[in-house]
């Protein structure tokens, strides 16, 4: 919650005579009048400091009392843990759609036709925000928060209580001394804040995560989650605007109903008014469509409302929206809008990217938030920077990209961007190659994180079955694997705890996990990920450096000198072993017992002693993988083929062999069983 308005006043010191229920209705009642005035008055009288004191008091006051803990209390908005699906609500009153309008002329056509239904040569009306979030159903009782749902179909929605309590500007409790109804639901808006959008997409954005189209998504998304924890670290914000059912007489007319609800304590729209002509509706909605682009939440237009109860009772409903309102909606913003701000993302393979993150602006029938950049050359040639505003261009399913900067008279614009050279994410180095900046820090960078350990533990690489993509995500997830020698710290309690693990996948995912601790040098190089350095590029330097310790010691120009090593391999191998975090990790995995096989070089004699000769391989070997045994004949000079014919010099054949076999004995082929290939390979299964 920030406090960023608030001035230093007087707050009120604990009374040592007061018992701790005494005290503790004292804070809530303080907190909750507190929170009254910062959201729904907009009128905050206390520092963030005090705030924060108050709340800290009744926090160890509920920690040391548990007993005492009340459901309204404004500490209980951290959320529960996950429910398994998300249950239906039946609501008190259909949450119907409103019909809408753009043309000035149908405007004025719904004037006439309330006049005339109404009999009537003259009504009053008022205007509020339409707001670009989630419909909502809060029920109260007795002036306590009790339930809540999303609109679903109209007349039955998805139960979100537990989230909705999280979101800070809702009250649990509403204002008792004035007297709310004993029984209310009320229907309101949850949306986000641009700010708070922007900040949320820069987060996602940085760990290389998909980041939300708009707003609207982001806080339906939030909303709607089974684990409510994640709601709650989500900056969702409510506004109020309708009295769906209460006991009692309702307000006679809708200004009536607003002031009523904000006595209570509910927040509602303050850009409001009352309006004695469709003259005067229209000139809202001018004044409004004006304001759009500094107001800090999304709107894409205004609600006109009959004033009065009556006459919206003997106008009454169509099947799908009241008869006596609409939405007078804002034409579409079109390519033209502002860069909110230039950030840098992360891809999966540490690529650093530009993109400006964008004020939504519909772009093909399409509301977006975020351009790419492409690269510091393409900012630099667009000369794009915080604040511009520009014109953007969308092609298909591709992601938005910025066509130029669209120059303001008078506009002050920032320094010109510059791309960072160290990770955003994990902080280590950034290195360039080409037009393109990438994090050197593959084996402990989060962004890439959950690529690294995909590849690290592919069949190719470590083959570690059963670590499959949605296992990765919810290590990484959990926050069980921070780099790739976590690993090999996990227990049999952390994997039985993942969606879809019980003790017998547990225990044959660690025993996968085990088993890849002896491997051989390309292999491991290949899984480490590094740029370039592909299944043949680690065979290659395997050959010629022999151990892991000669090639992290070998610098550029010693790397450069190997054959079919470039400039640019040999410049990402010498980036990613400088980095020392690299080199930490690559530590941690030898001491966890990740060992990695020492292999004969190209100055060893026997070394290319299969030169010339073509193998193919059916059927599995048990001790290793194909994969394994093709790259130990590749190693020693062989070359390896998918078919069988006269120029083949031997068929190794394992468990159950395939038609190759067959065809090897009409040919005359030698066939070679495992104990035949190990011996013939001098024992060089490592």
């Amino acid at each position: 919650m920030q406090h960023d308005l608030f001035d230093n006043n007087t707050v009120s010191t604990p009374t040592p005579a007061l018992s701790v229920q005494e005290r503790l209705v004292h804070l809530r009642d303080q907190i909750r009048r507190h929170n009254y005035l910062y959201y729904v008055k907009d009128g905050p009288e206390i520092s963030d400091g005090e705030y924060d004191r108050l709340f800290r008091e009744l926090v160890e006051l509920e920690h040391a009392h548990p007993n005492l803990v009340t459901a309204d209390s404004p500490t209980q908005r951290v959320g529960a843990p996950p429910l398994d699906e998300l249950g239906k609500v039946p609501h008190e009153r259909p949450m119907l759609s409103l019909d809408s309008l753009v043309d000035p002329h149908d405007v004025l056509g719904f004037d006439q036709r309330m006049k005339r239904e109404l009999e009537r040569d003259h009504v009053e009306y008022t205007v509020e925000p339409k707001f670009d979030g989630l419909s909502v159903e809060l029920v109260y009782e007795h002036g306590v928060f009790v339930r809540g749902s999303t609109r679903g179909d109209g007349t039955t929605g998805e139960d979100v209580t537990v989230n909705l309590r999280t979101i800070k500007s809702l009250p649990l409790q509403l204002q008792l001394d004035r007297h709310p109804p004993r029984h209310m639901a009320v229907r309101g808006e949850v949306y986000m804040r641009l700010d708070d959008f922007h900040a949320l997409n820069r987060r996602i954005m940085e760990r290389g995560d998909e980041t939300f189209a708009n707003p609207r998504n982001a806080a339906a998304g939030s909303l709607r989650q089974l684990d409510s924890r994640v709601t709650a670290n989500r900056p969702l914000v409510v506004t109020c605007y309708e009295i769906m059912a209460m006991d009692g007489t309702p307000p006679p007319s809708h200004w009536e109903e607003l002031e009523s609800l904000v006595l209570w304590g509910l927040p509602i729209p303050h850009l409001r008014t009352r309006c004695n002509s469709i003259d005067d509706v229209m000139a809202f909605h001018r004044d409004t469509a004006l304001q759009r682009d500094t107001l800090p939440y999304e709107i894409d237009g205004i609600v006109v409302k009959l004033d009065r109860r009556s006459w919206q009772d003997q106008l009454g409903m169509k099947s799908r929206s009241p008869r006596w309102a609409i939405a007078y909606k804002f034409a579409p913003r079109k390519e033209i809008t502002k860069v909110h701000k230039i950030m840098v993302s992360v891809g999966r393979t540490g690529t650093l990217t530009p993109l400006a993150l964008l004020n939504p602006v519909e772009v093909g029938g399409v509301t977006i938030s975020r351009a790419t950049l492409h690269n510091a050359d393409e900012v630099a040639r667009k000369d794009i920077r915080d604040g511009d505003t520009v014109k953007v261009e969308r092609a298909g399913d591709v992601i938005p990209a910025i066509v130029e900067r669209v120059p303001v008279p008078g506009e002050t614009r920032p320094a010109p961007f510059t791309m960072p050279n160290r990770c955003p994410v994990c902080g280590s180095a950034a290195a360039k190659e080409g037009a393109y900046f990438y994090c050197t820090g593959q084996a402990v960078c989060p962004a890439q994180m959950k690529g690294a350990i995909e590849h690290f533990a592919s069949k190719s690489a470590l083959n570690i079955d059963g670590l499959g993509k949605k296992t990765v995500a919810q290590l990484v997830d959990h926050g069980l694997i921070r780099d790739l020698a976590d690993l090999y710290r996990l227990s049999r309690e952390q994997i039985i705890d993942l969606d879809g693990f019980a003790e017998r996948s547990a225990t044959l995912l660690l025993d996968a996990i085990s088993r890849s601790k002896h491997v051989s040098l390309e292999r491991f190089l290949f899984g480490l990920g590094i740029r370039q350095v592909g299944q043949h590029i680690a065979m290659v330097l395997a050959k010629e450096f022999g151990s892991l310790d000669a090639i992290m010691s070998a610098d550029h120009e010693r790397l450069q000198a190997v054959r079919e090593i470039g400039p640019e391999i040999s410049a990402n191998l010498a980036s990613y072993f400088q980095e020392q975090s690299n080199r930490r990790v690559i530590d941690h995995l030898r001491e966890l017992g990740v060992s990695v096989a020492v292999t004969s070089t190209v100055s060893d004699g026997g070394s290319q002693r299969l030169t010339g000769k073509i193998f193919v391989f059916t059927g599995g070997l048990e001790s290793m993988s194909r994969d394994e045994a093709a790259s130990l004949v590749k190693r020693l000079g062989a070359t390896v083929s998918s078919s069988v014919n006269k120029r083949t010099s031997y068929v190794v054949a394992g468990t159950d062999p395939g038609l190759k076999l067959d065809q090897a004995r009409k040919l005359g082929i030698p066939v070679l069983n495992k104990d035949e290939f190990v011996a013939l390979v001098g024992g060089h299964t490592n």
